[in-house]
């Protein structure tokens, strides 16, 4: 599968890496584009473009940006989508889950995109360690929830090459327990002092006679 990076068209130039400023925001674009590749091996291309030449969309966003963004990106439809997003909001005070256990995000999600195949995970780690774990002793598990079996293994397959071990909690009602799960590793790594590099494992008794 081709990777896409996607851009911000409104993105700060100051924030586009070794951009030009003679020509204009064309040659910032082109510049930008070729350092994204350098990089990534990936295309840089605005969101919606992105979006209708992907195989997967991952959607990683802040919450309270996240459903003009998504409805910006048309209805996906057939698409798998990975939702990575916990719903999070202060209240009180406190950092704590916007759609609080009777719902979830990825419900709420699949009411802004019905048309897309929606997987929950890789919500449950940092992203630290979704580009690299292999320091970890035991291999990290991913727990996903969907509706669509096929979409399952696509995003199944895709944990495997991040070195994690997918584990499937049923259907995408099980995203209350996932994100709940995913706030659990916030507050023990951000809260409780813990830090970033962790993850949850699955970890079976060792059979007699297994090495």
């Amino acid at each position: 599968m081709r990777p896409y990076h996607i851009r911000n068209e409104d993105q700060p130039k100051d924030q586009l890496s070794q951009a030009s400023t003679k020509g204009g925001r064309g040659d910032d674009c082109h510049h930008w584009k070729r350092k994204c590749w350098r990089e990534t091996r990936a295309d840089a291309k605005p969101p919606a473009e992105a979006a209708a030449a992907a195989d997967v969309v991952v959607l990683a966003l802040p919450w309270q940006v996240a459903e003009g963004a998504v409805k910006a990106l048309g209805g996906l439809k057939d698409k798998v989508v990975i939702d990575c997003m916990n719903p999070l909001s202060m209240q009180d005070g406190k950092l704590g889950l916007d759609r609080g256990f009777a719902t979830s995000g990825a419900e709420t999600l699949s009411q802004w995109i019905p048309q897309a195949r929606i997987v929950k995970t890789l919500n449950q780690v940092g992203a630290n360690l979704m580009a690299d774990n292999a320091a970890l002793p035991y291999r990290p598990v991913m727990f996903m929830a969907g509706n669509d079996a096929a979409a399952k293994a696509t995003v199944s397959a895709l944990l495997r090459e991040l070195s994690f071990e997918p584990l499937d909690a049923g259907d995408l009602t099980k995203a209350r327990l996932l994100e709940p799960f995913g706030m659990l590793w916030i507050n023990q790594a951000l809260i409780q002092g813990k830090g970033r590099d962790w993850a949850f494992a699955a970890v079976g008794l060792r059979r007699s006679g297994s090495s």
